[in-house]
């Protein structure tokens, strides 16, 4: 049966794709989509299925004319995420060494300065002010300038770079964005290679020191793996973060007057932004590239074929989530699938959480009684979030 209840050129699935994701679900769990060339999987189990199954490969298919696409088809072909073993174990292993030497926790007291600051500059606490605009975008690109060690009059450059190269990830692009991810691509590249080749002449307490010096035996990080590992960390690790936390604080606001949430309770803190990940994800489509014949839910998928996990619709499953359409931030357990699963897990899941309850927290500790004033959300499906999201301080 098809999957022709989810259609992603319509502004209003794009909206709200959560409807159709439940009919489409009901209707057929797995199901071949024919604009997407690829079957879909709409429930958790299914989903949780093409995320975990290894014959289900991330085939990164380069882009023509290779002398137009070069560097963006390579920053792609060489990162952790468009690779599979054994590149992606090496690459994995070698990543996660580096990041396993204390650079996530020694950012929290940093992530709170940056968090406080930027809401001293963004209201005097009787304004309306854009979360968006001047808490949730600019809080993620600080922290990881600061983690990979950016000089700050370069910090500017970052988000740009990173807008114009996730967008390719849509289901829907015009040539005029396409022409932007290819030139943000060279520079971004260019950028970081100048700065890895400085850190090599003098290294620094940052990230991207260790992912230049890091080695497990006689492995290393190519100059190209390290630069596609350094453009991964900002365009996968900010778009997580500014997406999670204002679709989360939207579905918060727009259920009516919050709940009692104590700023002070770590645990509170936490689940809250555990729900805001999973009832809007941020991230709603991964795919994967079947290397051999399989079947998952008794559906056959021929090597070649595409599967797509539907992580927003996964995790509205009323089988694994009870009322999953209702934003309860007390949800206890929620074991959504915004991170993903097996081995592309987002490895900088603990560093998206960290910079997501720290600004939780300072958020609601200036301001307990927040409102939704104007939401304006973005036209895109598959990293969904607002463009603005106006809050009144209360």
């Amino acid at each position: 049966m098809p999957a022709d209840l989810l259609d992603f050129s319509d502004p209003s699935f794009l909206a709200d794709p959560y409807a159709a994701f439940a009919a489409q679900r009901a209707r057929a769990p797995l199901a071949w989509h024919e604009g997407l060339q690829a079957f879909v999987a709409t429930s958790h189990e299914q989903a949780s299925a093409v995320l975990r199954e290894r014959r289900l490969g991330r085939i990164f298919v380069p882009r023509g004319p290779e002398a137009e696409w070069e560097t963006f088809n390579w920053l792609h072909a060489d990162s952790i995420l468009d690779s599979e073993p054994p590149k992606h174990t090496r690459l994995r292993r070698l990543v996660a060494g580096a990041f396993g030497r204390g650079h996530v926790q020694r950012l929290a007291p940093r992530i709170e300065q940056l968090a406080t600051q930027l809401l001293d500059e963004a209201t005097d606490g009787s304004a309306p002010f854009d979360v968006i605009a001047s808490y949730a975008e600019p809080l993620p690109v600080l922290v990881i300038a600061e983690l990979l060690g950016f000089p700050d009059v370069d910090q500017h450059l970052l988000r740009p770079w990173s807008q114009a190269i996730v967008k390719m990830y849509e289901v829907e692009r015009t040539p005029e964005q396409e022409s932007a991810a290819r030139a943000a691509s060279r520079d971004f590249a260019a950028y970081i290679s100048e700065l890895a080749s400085e850190r090599m002449r003098a290294p620094g307490p940052d990230l991207l020191t260790d992912l230049v010096q890091v080695r497990d035996g006689s492995e290393k990080l190519s100059q190209r793996e390290l630069i596609a590992t350094a453009v991964l960390l900002l365009n996968a690790g900010h778009e997580a973060s500014v997406n999670g936390f204002g679709n989360g604080l939207h579905s918060w606001l727009a259920a009516g007057p919050p709940g009692p949430v104590d700023p002070g309770d770590d645990a509170g803190i936490a689940a809250l932004v555990e729900e805001f990940l999973r009832h809007d994800s941020p991230l709603q489509l991964f795919d994967r590239t079947a290397t051999a014949d399989l079947e998952i839910g008794g559906i056959p998928i021929a090597a070649g074929q595409r599967a797509v996990a539907l992580l927003g619709a996964a995790n509205r499953d009323p089988a694994v989530f009870a009322e999953p359409d209702r934003f309860d931030p007390h949800r206890e357990p929620n074991n959504h699938l915004a991170f993903g699963l097996g081995i592309h897990f987002c490895l900088g899941a603990p560093l998206a959480r960290l910079e997501m309850q720290i600004a939780t927290r300072v958020l609601l500790t200036r301001f307990p009684r927040l409102a939704l004033a104007h939401a304006s959300r973005r036209p895109t499906f598959v990293l969904r979030g607002f463009d603005r999201l106006v809050l009144s301080p209360g």
